[in-house]
């Protein structure tokens, strides 16, 4: 596969996730949504500290974790997209780890840059431990709500395809209830678990011309083989 139609995949995934991440953060008041389609598809905005689907921890000191983390991955991640591209791996792996390098990129460039850039965001309040949120819309700004690399991701997409409620007698959550799918995320999460997901589902047709190639090289040797060396 050419790099240049990875690193267009890769500019596609990342304009897409920007664009709409700008259009939600600068339209939506936060926690607010509007349905799609029925009540099954919701844009529901959201901003996270944290991980991919709204998962946390730290505080202040757990998000520059997450953020230098997702720094170092992006890094890492374009020398090994050159690395892979070099050596002429499958092109359905090469895309699917494009897709997990695009969603890291996507959430870095607002872990890193949005709290710069807009006037209102989520901030951590130490007194209670917890991020709190703001009232009205965001605008851009040039003074902005948190400081380099401790901007919020902007999440969105939003399926509560099936709700209700456990029966009393169901284990552990009986009587309370249920939604699927709950978490709310973005097209940079999107496409870091499809790729992630892909990759496993179909490594064996990925790895297939590789492991060959491993074989043939296991049964390689340099040593003479003549008359005097041959064993009946």
């Amino acid at each position: 596969m050419k790099k240049r139609n990875l690193i267009i995949i890769i500019a596609l995934v990342v304009l897409v996730d920007q664009l709409l991440k700008i259009y939600i953060k600068t339209t939506f008041p936060i926690n607010t949504s509007k349905h799609v389609a029925g009540n099954w598809f919701q844009l529901y905005f959201v901003e996270n500290p944290g991980m991919a689907y709204g998962w946390k921890f730290g505080g202040n000191w757990g998000k520059l974790a997450l953020t230098v983390f997702r720094m170092l991955a992006v890094v890492f991640g374009t020398w090994y997209l050159g690395n892979i591209i070099k050596q002429k791996y499958h092109r359905g792996f090469i895309i699917c780890a494009g897709l997990v390098y695009a969603g890291a990129l996507g959430n870095l460039i607002d872990s890193c840059f949005y709290g710069m850039i807009f006037d209102k965001g989520m901030i951590f309040d130490p007194q209670i431990n917890e991020y709190v949120g703001y009232n009205g819309l965001a605008h851009f700004s040039k003074h902005g709500y948190a400081t380099f690399l401790h901007g919020n991701v902007v999440d969105m997409l939003y399926f509560p395809v099936l709700k209700g409620h456990f029966p009393s007698w169901f284990p552990i959550w009986g009587g309370e209830d249920f939604e699927f799918f709950r978490p709310i995320f973005n097209i940079a999460d999107a496409a870091i678990s499809t790729g992630i997901i892909s990759i496993m589902v179909f490594q064996k047709r990925f790895f297939k011309d590789r492991n060959k190639q491993t074989d043939v090289h296991t049964v390689e040797t340099d040593s003479r083989v003549d008359d005097a060396t041959q064993v009946s």
